[in-house]
């Protein structure tokens, strides 16, 4: 089976020809981030325009890459949601087009899943299920029990700012551009982790949920007791200590998720899961608990297609098609008592 993968989400515009649900024969991503580093962060209007004027560039080159023709795809995968919903509805009407015209099976993928399901793409024969993901990106914080690669029950998520929301509003207060996280990342490895005791915000004893905006805030009034302007060593040791707090945060609740549950492996995705201190932490700490973390190649950390062509491929097997009646979930839940991309579609209608 040969789908071509549609990612429209954010700010990137990406994809990618998956065959058998395994093989990457392309994937291009055409990112925004020079056009929203002036404003501090993705502007969506802005966003959805550059969408229209690269998505058929995108697709045209993922399939010369790939060395195939839209004559030879077998279906279609599109992000459906979570997202910019103007940023979606170009993906989506590209996606509905290309299926109509050429009569093609076609899906719509929950984004949040996607990123979980390019643990499906990494090298090796490690992955077994059921395991532990955590989906750590600039707009999600979630927690899963994955128990097949179509089906996944939420067990916590964030109930304010996203760890990569923190990073590029703390980098914001800090004044050290857009994005945030890959910055904070650099500066931190020469800084003093242990500089300043900012909180780590696990909220009750058994919770798997997150909170990152009392960090945030706390950060924020660090930096007003500061009348001039700081040296570089500060920057690093702010940048350090903060890092180290959401850092030690997310470690604890992956392991605390995974001996709740009583499963031995453990998965971190999305973008800032390409973090060195998180990828490090969390592995020490796995290794104490027994249990073994794994992580995509940092090229499909980030938003892809690859990923969106990889979770439709499971459901477009199971016999999950769609009709041209779908339309975008931009605040697309999963619900924890029934989390499948399929379950969850049902109760939006």
């Amino acid at each position: 089976m040969l789908i071509l993968g549609i990612e429209s989400s954010c700010d990137e515009t990406a994809a990618a020809l998956l065959r058998d649900g395994k093989e990457i024969l392309s994937n291009v991503v055409a990112s925004q981030v020079d056009l929203h580093k002036k404003y501090g962060g993705v502007v969506p209007e802005l966003a959805s325009r550059k969408h229209v004027e690269a998505i058929l560039p995108v697709i045209d080159e993922a399939l010369e890459q790939a060395g195939e023709r839209l004559e030879t795809v077998d279906a279609i995968a599109v992000t459906q949601g979570p997202g910019l919903v103007g940023s979606l509805l170009v993906g989506l009407a590209v996606a509905k087009s290309l299926a109509y015209a050429r009569n093609l099976p076609w899906v719509g993928v929950n984004h949040i899943y996607s990123h979980v399901a390019a643990m499906f793409l990494s090298p090796g024969d490690t992955l077994r299920f059921p395991f532990v993901a955590l989906v750590v990106s600039g707009g999600h914080t979630s927690l899963f029990r994955v128990a097949s690669p179509t089906r996944m029950v939420l067990l916590g998520r964030t109930l304010d700012d996203a760890a990569g929301e923190a990073f590029d509003k703390v980098a914001k207060f800090m004044g050290l551009g857009y994005p945030g996280g890959v910055v904070i990342d650099r500066l931190a490895r020469e800084g003093n982790p242990s500089a300043i005791a900012f909180p780590r915000t696990l909220l009750e004893e058994n919770s798997l949920n997150f909170s990152f905006s009392g960090l945030k805030t706390a950060v924020l009034n660090y930096l007003k007791g500061f009348s001039g302007e700081l040296s570089v060593s500060q920057i690093r040791d702010i940048a350090a200590s903060f890092q180290e707090a959401v850092v030690d945060t997310l470690a604890a609740k992956v392991m605390r998720a995974a001996r709740q549950e009583g499963v031995k492996l453990a998965a971190l995705v999305g973008g800032v899961a390409c973090n060195t201190r998180l990828r490090e932490k969390v592995s020490q700490e796995g290794e104490t608990a027994g249990v073994p973390v794994l992580f995509p190649p940092p090229s499909l950390c980030t938003d892809n297609a690859a990923m969106v062509a990889a979770a439709g491929y499971h459901f477009l097997r199971e016999g999950r098609r769609v009709t041209l009646s779908l339309n975008a979930y931009y605040r697309f839940s999963v619900e924890k008592q029934n989390a499948s991309p399929q379950s969850t579609q049902r109760a939006q209608r």
